[in-house]
C-alpha cells in the first residue's frame, strides 16, 4: 500500500478527490483502483511541521546572550517537531510505521521547500522505505492522474533537498549570530530591543533605508521652464524651450527674458524626425512580475498576491505559482488552443477572438525549454473558469493571468514617435514630442497605462513657418526620489546589484536574480514589517527608526551586501544541481559568521545615531522602568520627558505647566540631541530642511524668555516667531 504525503491539507484533499475515498482524522484513505490496486493513504504536513532547534538545545551556555558565546556553530544541525503541529506529525508517523505501507510517494510542492518539508518529516520519523516523487505543475484532475502514472525517482530530486537543507542551516548560522551580536552591542548603546538580521532581509532593508536617507537629505531647488504655443497655417501645437537638451532655467529673471524675446515672434520648424518603435507582447508571468503588476494595479501586497494565486492553484485553475520562469515548454504550448477555445466562450474575453495567431508553439519568445527551470510560467490551466464565478480579488488576478496568455497570441504594437525642433527668430529652440499608434496589436488585450508628455501632433513638415501665439513661464522644483512601492521592492530585490561593474558578479546576479527567490521575497517583506523595520502607508515603503538604527550600525559591511547574497545563491543553486559541495559551502558560511561578529565588535564604538529617536525603539511587551529626563523645563524647572509625539513638562499633572517641544516642526524631525541642547544651552544646532508651503529653509531653534516659547533663529540672526 502507498502512503502519499502532501505539503498542505487542501493539496492532500485535491489529490485524493480523483479517487473513491474515505476521510479519516488527519488523513484520507483511497479505495483500491487501477492506479493503486491495494488502495493508498493520503496525509499531509501543515507547512513546516519541523524546525531547526534553538541554540540552547545544542549547548546550555548558548542560552545566555553574550559576545563570549559567539559564534554559535552546531557540529550537527537538529530538527524538532513544532509544538503546535505535533498532532499532525504523529498522524504521519503512525501511517509511515504501518506494516502494510510498502512505499512512500513524496507529494510536496514541486520545488526546494516542498522537498525539505516532506523529507524532514520522514527523517524525524526514522522510517526507511522506498520512495518515489510526484512532480506536477498544476492540480487539475488530468495533471494529477498523469503525475501518479509517471512518478519519478526520489534520487532525481534529492539534490534540491540538499540545497534547501543547506540554505536553512546557513541562514540559521548567519541569522542567529548576526542577530545576537547586534542586539547585544546596540543594547550597550541604549537601544533596548531585539534586532533580527539575516542574509536576505538585511540587504533588502539596506536598500529601503538608503532610499529613505536620500529623501531626507534631498534639498529641493526651484527651476523655471518656458512654453510656447505655435500657430502655423492654422495648425497649433506647443513646445518647450531647451538649450543643450536641458529645459530647466535656474532663475525666474532669465526665464522671463526668454519668454519676452519669443512673444509674437516668427517661428520655423528647423528639424523634424519620426522614429517607428515596435513593442512585442509582454512575457508570461512569473511570480515576481505578477506580484509587481498586481501591486501597481490593485495595491495588493506581494504576500496577499501569493496567497490569492496559491488559492487559484489549489482550485486547479492556474499553474504552480512559485515559478521563476516566464516561459513554457512546447508540450504546454500545445494545450493553449484548447484553453483559448474555452476562454472564448466567456463574455469578458469574446472581443479578443478570433485570435490573430492561432498557435504560439513555435514562438521562442514564449516557448523555450532551456529557460524553464523547475516550473514553467504562471498560466491558466485547461480547467478554465468564468471569472465572474470567482471572488473579486481572485477574479482580478485570474483575469491578469488569462489576458497575459491571450496577448501572447497577438501581434506587436507599433508607434511612430515624432520630435519637432522649432526655432524662434532662428535662435531660441523649442522641442515638441508626439506619438501616433500605427498598430494596436496586443494592447487591445492589455492596455499599458503610460504616463508621458507625448501628444498627438498636427500634420507638419520641416520648413513650415508661423508665429508664436502665446508664451508662458512655469515654475517647478526638483523632486526627491520616490519611496518604493511593495511591487517595486519585489522587482528591486530581483535585480539588486545588477548595476555593479564586476563582470563575474554580473553573471552571478543574472543567474540567481538578486535577493531571495520567487518563493521567499514576499515573506521577507512581511518579516520586515512584522519586525518594525519598515512601515507601509498608501502602498509606499518607509524605513522606521529601528530599521535605520540597524543599517547605520551595520554600515557597508558584508551582511548588507547584495554581492554576498548573490554569490551565496549561486553556490546553493549549484548544490541543488549536484555540482557543488554542501560541506564546503557551510565551512565558508562559518567563516563569514565569524567575520560578521568581528566587524560588529570593531565598529560599535563609532556608531552614531544622531537624528534617530532611539528612545522610541522598545522591545515589544516591555515598559521602561523609569522615565528618562531630557533636561529641565524652561518655564518651571521641572523635568522634561518624552510624551510620545512631543517632549513635555513632567509636572503638567500637578502644576498644569504647558511647556512642550514637538518632535516634528514644519515637517522636520527634531532629534533628542537637539532638544537636550535647547534645554541646556537655550539653542539647538542649525537644522536643515524646514518646509513652509513650497519653500524650505534652515534655522536653529531657540528659547525666547520674552515670549516664553520656542522660536526660529535664522543664520542671519533674525529670530522669527514659530507659526
Amino acid at each position: 500500500m502507498k502512503l502519499i504525503i502532501a505539503e498542505k491539507p487542501d493539496q492532500g484533499s485535491t489529490l485524493a478527490a480523483q479517487f473513491k475515498s474515505k476521510k479519516q482524522q488527519g488523513y484520507i484513505e483511497i479505495m483500491p483502483n487501477e492506479l493503486f490496486p491495494d488502495g493508498a493513504y493520503v496525509t499531509w504536513a501543515v507547512g513546516h511541521l519541523c524546525q531547526l532547534v534553538s541554540p540552547e538545545t545544542y549547548h546550555s551556555n548558548w542560552k545566555k546572550w553574550s559576545i563570549d558565546t559567539l559564534p554559535m556553530i552546531p557540529e550537527k544541525f537538529q530538527y524538532e517537531v513544532t509544538r503546535q503541529k505535533a498532532k499532525q506529525f504523529n498522524v504521519v508517523k503512525t501511517l509511515l510505521s504501518k506494516p502494510n505501507v510498502d512505499e512512500i510517494i513524496h507529494a510536496g510542492d514541486a520545488g526546494r521547500e516542498g522537498e525539505l518539508i516532506v523529507r524532514n518529516i520522514i527523517s524525524l520519523c526514522h522510517v526507511k522505505k522506498p520512495m518515489k516523487r510526484l512532480w506536477i505543475s498544476s492540480l487539475t484532475p488530468k495533471a494529477i492522474y498523469e503525475g501518479f502514472q509517471n512518478l519519478i525517482s526520489e534520487e532525481k530530486t534529492r539534490p534540491l533537498y540538499h540545497e534547501a537543507y543547506t540554505r536553512a542551516c546557513a541562514d540559521w548560522v548567519v541569522g542567529m549570530n548576526a542577530s545576537r551580536v547586534y542586539s547585544i552591542l546596540l543594547k550597550k548603546k541604549g537601544v533596548s530591543d531585539v534586532f533580527s538580521a539575516g542574509r536576505v532581509q538585511t540587504p533588502t532593508l539596506a536598500l529601503i533605508v538608503k532610499r529613505e536617507l536620500e529623501i531626507e537629505r534631498f534639498k529641493s531647488e526651484p527651476f523655471w521652464e518656458v512654453f510656447a504655443d505655435f500657430k502655423m497655417d492654422g495648425k497649433k501645437y506647443q513646445g518647450k524651450w531647451q538649450q543643450n537638451n536641458d529645459s530647466r532655467i535656474q532663475t525666474k529673471e532669465m526665464a522671463e527674458k526668454i519668454a519676452a524675446f519669443c512673444k509674437g515672434k516668427e517661428a520655423e520648424i528647423a528639424d523634424m524626425t519620426t522614429e517607428r518603435k515596435e513593442f512585442q507582447p509582454p512575457l508570461l508571468f512569473n511570480l515576481s512580475s505578477l506580484q509587481a503588476t498586481v501591486n501597481k494595479l490593485y495595491k495588493y501586497s506581494p504576500k496577499k498576491t501569493l496567497d490569492i494565486v496559491q488559492s487559484l492553484y489549489q482550485k486547479g485553475i492556474v499553474s504552480y505559482p512559485r515559478s521563476d520562469s516566464n516561459y513554457v515548454t512546447k508540450g504546454e504550448a500545445e494545450t493553449f488552443p484548447d484553453i483559448m477555445q474555452k476562454l472564448s466562450g466567456f463574455s469578458e474575453y469574446q472581443p479578443f477572438f478570433p485570435l490573430p495567431v492561432s498557435s504560439i508553439s513555435d514562438n521562442k519568445r514564449f516557448v523555450n525549454e532551456k529557460k524553464v527551470t523547475d516550473h514553467y510560467a504562471i498560466i491558466p490551466t485547461e480547467q478554465v473558469v468564468d471569472p465572474k464565478r470567482l471572488s473579486g480579488e481572485e477574479r482580478n488576478i485570474y483575469d491578469l493571468v488569462v489576458r497575459r496568455l491571450i496577448a501572447a497570441h497577438y501581434e506587436k504594437a507599433i508607434f511612430d514617435y515624432t520630435t519637432i525642433k522649432t526655432k524662434v527668430e532662428k535662435r531660441a529652440e523649442f522641442i515638441s514630442k508626439g506619438k501616433q499608434q500605427i498598430q494596436e496589436g496586443w494592447r487591445k488585450v492589455i492596455f499599458q497605462d503610460e504616463k508621458d508628455d507625448d501628444v498627438l501632433l498636427p500634420l507638419l513638415k520641416q520648413g513650415d513657418s508661423g508665429l508664436v501665439s502665446k508664451v508662458k513661464v512655469k515654475e517647478g522644483k526638483t523632486q526627491p526620489p520616490k519611496r518604493y512601492t511593495e511591487g517595486q521592492l519585489i522587482t528591486l530585490m530581483k535585480t539588486a546589484g545588477k548595476h555593479l561593474e564586476n563582470e563575474e558578479l554580473e553573471k552571478v546576479l543574472m543567474k540567481t536574480e538578486g535577493l531571495g527567490t520567487e518563493a521567499t521575497r514576499a515573506g521577507i517583506i512581511t518579516m520586515l514589517k512584522d519586525r518594525k523595520y519598515i512601515d507601509v502607508k498608501k502602498n509606499q515603503v518607509f524605513a522606521t527608526d529601528k530599521g535605520k538604527v540597524l543599517i547605520t550600525a551595520i554600515g557597508e559591511k558584508i551582511l548588507a551586501s547584495p554581492e554576498m547574497t548573490a554569490k551565496w545563491e549561486q553556490r546553493l543553486r549549484e548544490i541543488g544541481e549536484g555540482k557543488a559541495s554542501a560541506g564546503a559551502f557551510m565551512e565558508a558560511v562559518k567563516k563569514m559568521s565569524t567575520k560578521i561578529i568581528s566587524d560588529a565588535v570593531e565598529s560599535c564604538e563609532a556608531w552614531d545615531f544622531q537624528g534617530l529617536d532611539i528612545d522610541s525603539i522598545q522591545r515589544p511587551g516591555f515598559k521602561k522602568k523609569s522615565v528618562t529626563s531630557v533636561g529641565s523645563c524652561k518655564k518651571c524647572g521641572a523635568k522634561v520627558v518624552d510624551k510620545g509625539e512631543f517632549y513635555g513638562c513632567a509636572s503638567y499633572q500637578k502644576t498644569k505647566c504647558n511647556f512642550t517641544v514637538s518632535k516634528k516642526i514644519l515637517n522636520k524631525k527634531i532629534s533628542q540631541v537637539n532638544v537636550k541642547k535647547l534645554l541646556s544651552h537655550g539653542e539647538t544646532d542649525v537644522i536643515s530642511g524646514f518646509k513652509k508651503g513650497d519653500k524650505t529653509f534652515d534655522a536653529a531653534l531657540i528659547w525666547s524668555d520674552t515670549e516664553k516659547k520656542v522660536i526660529f533663529k535664522f543664520i542671519s540672526d533674525q529670530p522669527v516667531k514659530q507659526n
